[in-house]
């Protein structure tokens, strides 16, 4: 006979945290929640800097609402995670300029989300989830150093370019108001 332990309620921060990021890319998706489905998402994404808008609110949400569901299930633990800590660096990324506090329109939100589901995807998803129950066959541990390692690499890549085409815009909006 199996006995849970203490251990065992990790599942509560993998359902609540995956549930959370699961919502937050139904709100990009599919526009659930007050959300604005791919469109609005993607006119804000532009907005901001994230270029093509579409194709970068259907990422975010990708990220958002598939690692955050696999995260709540127990399922593909090194990937889930690497994908939702990618989606929060980028959001973190857009708040970094408000500072820290979540109130004044910082990263905070974004950061703990991220931190939790990196956590997470080194962790592993204890015994009462899919990937136990599967026999861990996508819950390698080679699996966590390539997915967060991959994840880091393409967050870098798109976080950098966003940040590029900021600056470049404000360039350009400093030139014109120079004139």
């Amino acid at each position: 006979m199996t006995c849970y332990d203490r251990r065992d309620v990790g599942l509560l921060l993998r359902l609540g945290t995956g549930g959370v990021l699961a919502a937050h890319g139904a709100q990009k998706l599919f526009g659930w929640f007050g959300g604005g489905g791919v469109e609005g998402t993607g006119q804000f994404m532009e907005s901001v800097g994230y270029a093509p808008g579409r194709q970068s609110a259907l990422a975010a949400g990708l990220a958002e609402a598939g690692g955050g569901s696999l995260l709540a299930l127990g399922l593909a633990t090194p990937a889930a995670g690497a994908a939702a800590a990618g989606a929060m660096a980028g959001a973190a990324a857009l708040h970094l300029p408000n500072g820290f506090f979540a109130a004044e329109g910082g990263y905070e939100h974004a950061a703990s989300l991220g931190l939790t589901a990196a956590g997470l995807s080194v962790t592993g998803p204890g015994r009462l989830s899919l990937d136990h129950t599967l026999g861990h066959v996508f819950d390698r541990g080679w699996m966590v150093p390539v997915a967060l390692g991959v994840t880091a690499a393409v967050t870098a890549a798109v976080v950098g370019a966003r940040n590029q085409r900021v600056r470049r815009r404000e360039g350009e909006q400093e030139a014109l108001f120079e004139q």
